[in-house]
Parts: C-alpha cells; structure tokens; sequence
C-alpha cells in the first residue's frame, strides 16, 4: 500500500498540471452532488406554472415560485418566490411563540421558501405585502417618520421601526429609504417598478426611484396600537383666525388627550390642540408659531374623560406634537446650478457641525457638502458628502480646517462655536465612540483623556481666531443662541447663503430639529472629567476668545461659558 502511495505521489510530482486537473474535477463532481441533493424532494411543477409573468401571482398555483430556476442569479427567481422572501416580516410574535424556532427547521433556501407559503395565512395578520406605490418628494405616500440608511437598510429594520412607533404601514424607497404612515396617499404601480434590492440585505427589494414597496404591520393585539409617544409643547392664547390656523376641527364631549392626539394622527397632521371639549388639528404656521407660550394654569381645565390631565380651554389651548412628520420641509436636492461662491460652514469638531447641516439642509431644500468624506454621515443621508468641496452643487461647505490657506479657498462662512466643555466632550465621545455613542470609562479614566484635552483645548481657541483673522465674510453663531432659538439663529444662516425661505418652512423645521444624530441624554458622566488644571487653562482660551469677538465689534461669547 505504501509503495503504492509513492508511485501516486511522484506521478503528480512530475505533472503538477495533472494533478490540479484531478483536483478541479473532484470539486466539480462533488458540487454536483452537492446541488442534487438540495433538489431532492422537490414537487413536480406542471407547464403552466413552469413560466408565469413577471411580477404576475398565478391564481390557485400553490407552489409557482418553484417555477423558472435561475441558478446563475443566486436562487433569485423572477416570479413570486422573491415576493414571499420579501413580503412577509417575520419580527412580530405570534400567538404560537414556537413560531420562530420551528422557522428554523427548514435548511435550503428553497424549504424556506415552502415553509412561507405554508405559513402564509399566519404570516398576513402580521405584516402583509401591499404592493409598489408611487412616491413623491413634494407629495409623500407615507407622511410619518422617516430615517435613512445607505448602507444597512432591510426590509425587517424598516418594519420594525415604523411598528416601534405605532404606525400601520411601513414603506422602503431606493434600497435605503424607510417611511412610516397611517395611511398610503399615492397611486399603485407595477411591481416591476420596485427593483431596487436593499443596502443591508441583498435579494430583498426595497422600492425603487421615486417606488415604494410597502407593507401593512398589523400587530397582534389591536389595543397595542398605539401612534407613539406624543411631544407636549405647552399653553397657548387661541389663534386668530380659528379655521386657516387649524383646519381640522371636532367636538369630542369625552376629552382626553389620547382621543384629540389620535385623531390628529389619523389626519397626518402634527399637532393636537386641546380647547376643552373640541380637538383642533394642524401645522405650526406663521397663524399659529408656537413661540409665545403662556402660563400653563390659563389651560389648567381638567378633561372630561381624564382625571389627572389639563385639556385647555376654548380660549388658552393645549398643544400636543403627535409622531406625524411635517414634510412641508423634507425635499432636499443639489443646487440646479453650479454655485458662483463657496460658503463654510466652520466649527471645531463638537460643536455641533452635522446638526447645523441638518438643519440648514431642511430650511433651503439643498444638500451640505463637506471639505471630507464620511461615509456614515452619508448613509445617514446627506448624500452631498461624497461630493467634491469644490463641486458647486452643494449650499455650503463643511470644514474643521483652520490656517490661512485653507481659509481664504472660501468666499464667506458661517462659524460655528459651542462651549469648549461640551466641545471637547462631544468630540471625545465621538473618536472613541462613534456619532452617537461614548467613550468607555477607561477611555476618561485613562490616560487617552488628559492627552486629549491638551491637545485639542488650544485647538479650540485657535480656530476661531483664525477665522475671525482670515475669514473674508464671516457669520458668528454661537451653537447655545441656536439650541435656544433655532427660529432666529437659523433665519441668520439661511440669510448668508442667500436663499430665501418661507416663514412656514423654518418653523417646520424646528418641529423636525432633531437628527440622526443626537446622543441620548441618559448617559451622562457622573463626574466632572475636568481638573484644576484644565479648567484654568481653558477658561484663558475662553478669555482670549471673548476678547476677539468684542473686539470686532461682536457678542462675546455666552455667559454659560464661565466660570466653572
């Protein structure tokens, strides 16, 4: 035998040709086997269901997705088989709780797509597959929430997300796009029109160009239905003209703030006002801002149908934010033409640059561009991030640049500043912990802190002295005027980059204020990471700052700034 085994092994040894020839032909003949066994079992299909039409289901066919085998796409037929792997979500529990574990029994692709058609009748009182809708920018189809995510979108985030918030359907649009709503309020189309599969999920389709394929979420019980949590936003004098400033109105005798918030959602309007026992529905308009808040005991009228809760009066209103998205201010595109100046919008890292861009991108309509690229911010979204700065076809630049050359590449700018404290803190979260995340306990503890703060504290100061020094034509915002008004501050901003914008669409985007990226407030240090030293060195640069702002005739810098 081992003779034997020598003669092989010199024979291969001599023709290496020979033996990757033997080799290919092994993996072949077991890849074979491999593909038969999967399609052992397998029910026969007859003629007519071998070939239905694309998109088309075929009526009593139980088993048509077996039909037209596409094996050089991945299994992905183009008849209903796609549809069942897509139109079915599986993340809602059953009354059988075992339903996901049995899921699991099934091992090929082609079991599991027996098993959902097995399971379809159950599957349909959960979320249940719509169909293609158009989708407008001006004219949404679902006007609830929405969010984005280029890169990790799926059928089953979406899903989730919009039945986490008590919505009843769910719709994806461009493989990355998610809308949540009560209601569709766009025309059906062919599904041959929703052909984009999904950015997290390959072989499932999310929409299309301006397409939405939607899905129905139903949940289990019908009493956790709910439209999620709704904002209070205060006591406010009655508008005057009733009618125009909302233009929805119902009595309701049994008044609760369920009832009027419920209702308002069912319209797809934002807010809910309270006036005793009749429920008014709208939007913030320049008839009714939401600016001049009154004293709350003016609407302190108990509600007919709630014990411990203020209802208003016809005269002094309770006004409720409900989930639904105002989308008056929700379109954003690239400039029609190539811009003749170019505009920073200049921060140091911390200070809140990527929500400036937010906000700016929903008052103009336009998207931001940056001096860098990140690829998260673009899978949030802000689709002018993979734009060269210098394209021309963004509203403005973002930049943490100082320096003189790279100043005066800009015509004017918008310079952002926050309290170095909070700066400083932001910025560290966000290195060691991502846009939204923190940095861990160590990471303040040790010695990445200290070595941190006496780098970037003068950082800080010297940034904004030098766009005061070379900036051609600089706008001062300070990042706590704009937290405390945004209506104002913001009007500013739009003012430089030289659009002009309705009233109406600034105060929808102060009920759209905050973004994708604002960190929870529930992780906060229980300790103050600042010691002596630090706190008496960058209250200097705080000084120095203050100086140079007064010095140009500016306003200082916040009083919250010091002391410590």
């Amino acid at each position: 035998m081992a003779k034997l085994w020598f003669r092989f092994q010199r024979y291969f040894r001599r023709k290496p040709v020979r033996f990757f020839a033997f080799l290919a032909l092994y993996l072949t003949a077991g890849s074979l086997v491999f593909l038969h066994s999967g399609f052992v079992g397998q029910p026969a299909v007859s003629q007519n269901q071998a070939n239905p039409a694309v998109g088309a289901p075929v009526e009593g066919a139980e088993l048509t997705f077996l039909g037209d085998l596409n094996l050089d796409r991945g299994f992905r037929d183009t008849g209903e088989a796609s549809s069942i792997a897509r139109r079915y979500g599986p993340w809602f529990k059953g009354k059988d709780g075992n339903e996901r574990a049995k899921l699991g029994d099934y091992g090929g692709a082609w079991s599991r797509a027996l098993k959902g058609r097995v399971i379809r009748e159950k599957e349909e009182e959960r979320a249940k597959y719509i169909g293609c809708h158009l989708d407008d920018t001006q004219s949404r189809a679902l006007r609830g929430v929405s969010f984005f995510d280029y890169k990790k979108m799926t059928v089953f985030r979406c899903q989730d997300n919009c039945a986490e918030r008590g919505y009843l359907y769910a719709g994806l649009e461009f493989g990355a796009e998610c809308y949540c709503g009560h209601k569709i309020q766009a025309a059906n189309v062919s599904e041959a029109e929703c052909d984009m599969d999904c950015k997290g999920e390959r072989g499932s389709v999310c929409g299309g160009a301006n397409r939405l394929s939607v899905y129905r979420l139903q949940l289990a019980q019908e009493s956790a239905r709910r439209y999620g949590s709704a904002v209070f936003r205060g006591c406010f004098r009655r508008p005057d003209n009733l009618s125009l400033a909302l233009p929805v109105t119902a009595a309701m005798p049994n008044m609760s703030v369920d009832k009027c918030v419920d209702l308002c959602t069912e319209k797809e309007y934002p807010l809910a006002a309270l006036a005793g026992t009749a429920c008014h529905c709208g939007f913030p308009t320049t008839r009714f801002p939401l600016h001049e808040r009154e004293d709350e005991q003016l609407c302190a009228q108990k509600c007919s149908a709630e014990e411990f809760e203020s209802c208003g009066t016809p005269s002094y209103f309770i006004v409720y934010q409900t989930q639904v998205q105002d989308n008056r201010c929700m379109d954003r595109r690239f400039l029609p033409a190539k811009s003749k100046q170019l505009i920073a919008l200049a921060s140091f890292p911390g200070a809140g640059n990527t929500w400036a861009r937010h906000l700016i991108e929903l008052a103009t309509g336009f998207y931001t561009g940056s001096y860098y690229f990140d690829g998260s911010l673009y899978n949030k979204g802000f689709k002018g991030e993979r734009d060269h700065w210098r394209s021309g076809r963004t509203i403005c630049i973002k930049t943490h640049e100082s320096g003189q050359k790279e100043i005066e590449a800009f015509d004017a700018a918008i310079l952002l500043i926050r309290n170095p404290y909070k700066a400083l803190m932001a910025e560290f979260n966000r290195k060691y912990g991502g846009h939204i995340g923190f940095a861990a306990h160590a990471h303040w503890k040790g010695k990445e802190w200290p070595e941190f703060v006496r780098n970037y504290a003068p950082w800080w100061a010297t940034h904004t002295l030098d766009w005061l020094k070379f900036g051609r034509k600089v706008l001062v915002v300070h990042f706590e005027d704009l937290k405390r008004d945004l209506f104002v501050q913001l009007g500013r901003m739009v003012g430089l980059l030289g659009v002009a914008v309705r009233e109406d669409r600034l105060l929808c985007v102060e009920s759209q204020k905050d973004g994708n990226f604002k960190r929870s407030g529930l992780r906060k240090l229980e300790y103050d990471p600042y010691t002596a030293d630090m706190q008496r060195t960058i209250s200097a640069y705080i000084k120095t700052v203050d100086a140079a702002l007064r010095g140009r005739n500016l306003t200082g810098v916040p009083d919250d700034y010091y002391p410590r």
